[in-house]
């Protein structure tokens, strides 16, 4: 958190809201992504290329171009900005720096829902309702940010289910769940 703090510029509880905001934007991102089947199944295909690697000890290099492509499917290049954006206005914290840790952060959501998508052998579709569960039970006041961030980028969800090619007109810079790469 420290180490945070400091590329943030910020003090530690507020590096950890920071954590927690973009951690919850890419969790929430990928269960946006996985509610369509093609979608799930691409990301589900995308963590086997993540399991049993060990992003916390890579370099920093190699992360931050795993994380910006993470980031580029969960989010979009717009989105990416959008988040970062939003989450700077809700803890004070400068998008230029945001913009640097979120690609840092991606890569390590990634390891760890692999290796805990590995360890309990889901498929697509237990993944897309894991992810689902995990996005609903966010803090309310986070959970509020999140869905307004991502409301932003894939829509508001129409009677309770996200409808991919739904909702308000996209542009050619964000993401549309499971048509973007396929194979990520």
């Amino acid at each position: 958190m420290e180490q945070i703090a400091g590329m943030l510029g910020s003090d530690t509880p507020t590096a950890r809201q920071v954590l927690e905001a973009v951690t919850g934007a890419i969790v929430g991102g990928m269960a946006r992504n996985a509610e369509h089947p093609d979608g799930a199944d691409a990301l589900r295909g995308a963590l086997d290329d993540h399991t049993d690697t060990d992003p916390f000890n890579a370099d920093v290099a190699s992360l931050t171009r795993d994380g910006h492509s993470i980031l580029g499917h969960v989010l979009g290049g717009h989105g990416t900005e959008h988040v970062a954006a939003g989450i700077a206005r809700h803890t004070g914290v400068g998008t230029g720096p945001l913009m640097k840790l979120m690609p840092l952060i991606a890569p390590m959501v990634m390891c760890l829902l692999a290796d805990h998508v590995a360890g309990r052998d889901m498929d697509a579709a237990t993944l897309a309702e894991d992810l689902a569960r995990e996005e609903a039970h966010l803090p309310p006041d986070l959970a509020e940010l999140v869905d307004g961030l991502l409301n932003g980028i894939f829509g508001t969800p129409q009677a309770g289910a996200y409808d991919p090619f739904g909702g308000p007109e996209r542009t050619g810079r964000q993401a549309i769940p499971g048509t973007r790469n396929r194979r990520w």
